[in-house]
């Protein structure tokens, strides 16, 4: 049975524009620019509080890309108010002549796109944002308009917040808390499996098989790479600082439950006891996770009881003391989860379910204020190798040059240079040229069917009533079809509107196309000069420094338990270098691949370097430093492992840093049987619990090489796709901020 044409286009318009969010925001963009632009221009006969309240409308209505739900976002749309009249006001200013507007273009560009390091909230202000200085800061020079340009924008803005709340609101997104949530339900279900294999129950191993691919699968939904740009948790506050860190330690938890399952002498090895602690640490992390939901009747988030070794521990062999140091850790991660979910759901201060340990503190943020949070993160980015600075100092560099070429050229229209700019402007060079092509085709198309209708009606009164189908043509349908469609029906859409404000002939369609042809070259040249490769040779260069950074970090973690360094400036440094690392591995998902970099698995990668900062952060924070000083025999032999990793993690680094593994790290030789080791030391009259910490760090240790060789040897069967932009809109750098990867 063949289906209606109509059932096709529908099917078709899902699968581009699933939930019918950009049909949604077209409809609620053209009543809102209609109603503002009829009223000011015709009603109340003033251009510049038209031209104002429309370009308001369309900055925050289109290039606004703002995450959460409707209410949330009209919220963030109001609290940028007062921002937004600033730069109207200096725009007004410094339009006096050329070089003051292009100085200034230069400074607020780069503040405005450097701003987003903050979080998702910022990064999709930011264009918007730009729009309100550079309308502003072109001729005529009016201060005396200032009272009219700022009421258009307030008039604006503040229908747009409206129409969010009030006309065919979006559905709410998926939050990163709900895909936490279920990440954890299926964390929850693998230890539930794991306690059944470890007491030999039948079929229990291949249970945990697909429940340990499940929560893979789940937790693989919390990378901040596959998310899209506003539902990362990436702000420098509390909340989003501890949102992060509880996917870190549910990472962490599956890269033990997964050690733990893959060894072939764990089924049967356990007893009742281990049994009933792993059912424990899942019974703890599904509290968090209704906590994190904030479930109806959810009581305060709490991690399980402090592993503490049962009392049968003395009689175990290795296989039961590898197995009880795992759960263990386990359990200890399940607490570390339940105090972040406790941070990131309570008010301010720290709402842990254990006290702070001895050791590095993991959630050192919970009682500092929100400034100093945002100072540390945005001075974290403050170097040449954040792809944040870089992408600012691109995008204002470039803005500012097309102010001076629309200023010396006195262009007609000048403001639609630097729209073409910031519109079609990519993160590297190749991208940005494959939207010059498109781009230009459209932008000529549209203005041929744009000076065709100025030729055939010169008339206002026909143009006001096309303005509704411009609007919705331009942001409805043109996002749908293309880049090429996006341009040519903006392109139309600004005849139609300035064809409105001012007496207008055939000439205005050949001057948007001269404007958009000059901001595209400008933007191209931008990326040609400036850091031309985008994220992917930041990403070589600020990997391989992660990698050789957590090395350090592993070995003086391991020399802290053993009592002879301090592990916290090795640590603060491991995560310096994971910030800029993370934030360029983010961005390189948003760009054209380089091949060149394509048969590293930089999941792999960036995972190998968590693991050795986080887990032994981890290990750290809940085991006294200087622990193991007791048997100096096993603990030097532990560091001096730690020592062949750290060599390990920097030839690796240093072949990441190149942009080629073709050389797999050395075998590290780990120091024997060490759980072995122990069992005789306890056979022996050993009987301090603290030893059993001489099989946690061999565990720990010994993951690490795993993950070492994984980095070093696998190769991703297929790269994962780039998120790409809306075709109109150019989102600044995606923001990443100075937390932990969800990598595996």
């Amino acid at each position: 049975m063949r289906r209606r044409p109509g059932g096709e286009l529908r099917d078709r318009l899902r699968r581009r524009d699933p939930g019918y969010r950009l049909i949604r925001r077209a409809a609620r963009l053209t009543v809102v620019a209609s109603l503002t632009f009829y009223g000011c221009r015709y009603g109340l006969g003033s251009v510049t509080l038209a031209t104002y309240a429309l370009f308001a409308t369309v900055a925050t209505g289109s290039f606004a890309q703002l995450p959460g739900r409707a209410a949330v976002r009209a919220r963030t749309l109001l609290a940028a108010l007062p921002v937004a009249w600033a730069l109207v006001a200096v725009g007004t200013v410094l339009a006096v002549n050329t070089a003051a507007a292009a100085a200034g273009m230069l400074v607020i560009g780069f503040a405005v796109a450097f701003a987003g390091v903050g979080g998702p909230r910022l990064v999709g202000l930011a264009n918007a944002l730009q729009l309100f200085y550079i309308l502003a800061c072109f001729p005529p020079y009016q201060p005396d308009t200032l009272p009219a340009r700022l009421a258009g924008v307030t008039l604006g803005v503040a229908l747009v917040a409206l129409a969010e709340v009030t006309l065919w609101p979006d559905p709410a997104p998926v939050s990163f808390p709900q895909r936490l949530d279920a990440a954890a339900g299926g964390l929850a279900d693998l230890l539930d499996a794991l306690a059944d294999v470890l007491v030999g129950r039948p079929g229990a191993a291949g249970a945990a098989a697909r429940r340990h691919a499940r929560a893979a699968q789940l937790l693989d939904q919390v990378r901040m790479s596959r998310l899209p740009v506003t539902a990362r948790p990436t702000s420098a506050g509390r909340h989003d600082r501890a949102w992060r860190d509880a996917a870190a330690a549910a990472q962490e938890m599956l890269a033990v439950a997964e050690s733990l399952a893959s060894r072939p002498d764990v089924p049967g090895s356990g007893d009742p006891d281990l049994a009933g602690a792993l059912r424990r640490c899942a019974a703890a992390l599904r509290r968090s996770a209704d906590r994190t939901v904030r479930r109806p009747g959810t009581p305060a988030a709490g991690g399980p009881e402090p592993a503490t070794p049962p009392p049968s521990w003395r009689a175990a062999g290795p296989v039961r003391l590898r197995v009880d140091a795992a759960v263990r850790t386990l359990a200890d991660q399940a607490g570390t989860y339940a105090t972040a979910i406790g941070i990131a759901t309570g008010p301010r201060g720290r709402r842990a379910a254990r006290p702070v340990e001895a050791g590095a503190d993991r959630f050192w943020y919970a009682g500092r204020s929100t400034w100093s949070l945002y100072r540390r993160q945005f001075r974290a980015h403050l170097t040449p190798r954040s792809v944040y600075l870089e992408g600012a100092v691109r995008l204002a560099v470039a803005l500012s040059a097309a102010r001076v070429i629309a200023g010396i050229v006195n262009l007609q229209h000048g403001f639609w240079v630097l729209l073409a700019t910031l519109s079609l402007m990519r993160a590297s060079a190749s991208d940005t040229r494959t939207t010059l092509r498109p781009a230009l085709v459209g932008t000529v198309a549209g203005g041929a069917a744009g000076g065709l209708l100025l030729l055939v009606s010169p008339e206002r009164q026909a143009y006001a009533a096309l303005l509704p189908l411009a609007l919705v043509l331009a942001f409805g349908v043109g996002p749908l079809l293309g880049l090429g469609w996006a341009q040519a029906l903006l392109t139309l859409l600004l005849i139609v509107v300035f064809a409105q404000l001012n007496p207008a002939s055939w000439q205005l369609a050949g001057a948007r196309v001269v404007d958009v042809a000059i901001g595209a070259v400008v933007g191209v040249l931008a990326g040609l000069l400036l850091w031309p490769r985008g994220s992917g040779a930041e990403l070589c260069r600020n990997a391989g420094a992660y990698l050789a950074a957590s090395g350090r970090a592993a070995e003086r973690i391991a020399e802290a338990f053993a009592g002879t360094a301090d592990a916290r400036a090795a640590v603060t440094a491991a995560r310096r270098a994971e910030a800029l690392a993370t934030a360029s591995f983010v961005q390189y998902h948003g760009e054209r691949h380089d091949p060149r970099l394509s048969h590293i698995d930089w999941d792999a990668v960036l995972a190998a370097a968590h693991r050795a900062t986080y887990g032994g952060q981890a290990l750290l924070a809940d085991r006294r430093p200087g622990v193991l000083a007791r048997w100096p025999g096993p603990a030097a032999a532990l560091v001096a492992w730690a020592g062949r990793l750290r060599d390990g993690y920097a030839g690796l680094g240093r072949q990441v840093t190149r942009g080629r593994v073709d050389r797999p790290p050395a075998p590290t030789d780990p120091p024997g049987d060490v759980a072995r080791q122990v069992h005789g030391m306890v056979r022996d009259g050993e009987d301090r619990p603290e030893v059993l910490a001489l099989v946690e760090v061999d565990g720990w240790l010994g993951d690490l090489d795993a993950h070492l060789r994984r980095a070093g040897t696998a190769v991703p069967e297929e790269p994962p796709q780039p998120i790409r932009p809306p075709a109109v809109t150019n989102h600044s750098p995606v923001s990443q901020s100075d937390g932990p990867p969800t990598t595996r």
